[in-house]
């Protein structure tokens, strides 16, 4: 029964993202207070989702039967979807709903990184570690909307594609290492967690900001982050992106004016779910894994 402010989406297409390999897991083990615990209590992963709307609550009044949309919410990984309607937008009208799956969760942590957390502004110099990933194929995007000189950091085979995107320069981890090259930055969005906070910030301006996602990142590695932001002057707290209509919206419009687009992996269907779990666990993805129904 859909409730009186919610929308019943038909599910196409799904993007995985590491919580969800993590929601699996149940590890890292704080993880378990959120799917269930000592076990997981109906839990449906997913949690990026395009599709058809298919039926909506009395008092929706963005959306109707048979409208493109996609969004953010629990249990994805399904035939359908259901949530309140501020967690969904119309799809961009440019993309295809595999592409528009892969665009909620990471993009929106992107975007709510560098824009509200990081407050990136022009001119600005701004790195980003795992550039290559799925958080980090936007961010490279996002980061050059808002007018950054970008930076991206990633392995040799995925330097072609991060300087396709934008960035303005892009150094490969296994010839350079970005804390002892030479450049400063006024943001580093570190969305691996494989270099130390000490050796990050030496990379920083002295008035700069070390912005870490949680991402691939174990917990520890967050959880000292946030300690650190409380002494340290250029450690930027740990965020959490929040799913919000007007933010997918923004996203919306930079994707249709082509300053963002998303990239792809591969996809799967849902029956080789485990598989791109297994795949999305390995840390290697280049963008987005994606489930269609």
């Amino acid at each position: 029964m859909v409730k009186e402010h919610e929308v019943l989406v038909r599910v196409h297409s799904a993007a995985l993202n590491a919580g969800d390999y993590f929601s699996m897991r149940g590890s890292p083990w704080p993880i378990r207070f959120t799917v269930g615990f000592p076990k997981p209590k109906n839990h449906i992963l997913g949690w990026d989702v395009a599709g058809h709307v298919d039926e909506v609550g009395k008092n929706v009044k963005r959306f109707h039967p048979g409208d493109n949309v996609f969004g953010s919410c629990s249990a994805t990984l399904a035939e359908y979807a259901c949530a309140a309607e501020d967690k969904f937008a119309m799809k961009p009208t440019n993309l295809t709903f595999e592409q528009a799956a892969a665009v909620p969760t990471a993009a929106l942590t992107a975007l709510q990184g560098l824009r509200d957390t990081g407050k990136v502004q022009p001119g600005q110099r701004v790195l980003i570690n795992g550039a290559s990933g799925g958080v980090g194929t936007f961010a490279v995007q996002i980061a050059k909307s808002l007018g950054a000189e970008v930076t991206g950091v990633c392995s040799t085979r995925n330097v072609d594609l991060v300087r396709s995107l934008g960035a303005d320069h892009v150094i490969d981890y296994t010839q350079e290492d970005f804390t002892r090259s030479g450049p400063r930055y006024d943001l580093i969005l570190d969305n691996v967690g494989n270099r130390s906070f000490s050796d990050c910030r030496r990379a920083l301006t002295p008035g700069g900001t070390l912005l870490p996602n949680t991402g691939h990142a174990g917990m520890g590695y967050v959880i000292m982050a946030f300690l650190l932001s409380v002494f340290v002057r250029q450690q930027g707290r740990p965020f959490i992106a929040t799913q919000n209509a007007e933010d997918l919206l923004v996203l919306k419009d930079l994707i249709e004016a082509g300053k963002v687009t998303p990239v792809i992996d591969g996809t799967y269907r849902l029956s080789e779910t485990p598989e791109a779990l297994a795949y999305v666990g390995e840390g290697h993805a280049r963008g987005k894994v994606l489930v269609i129904m």
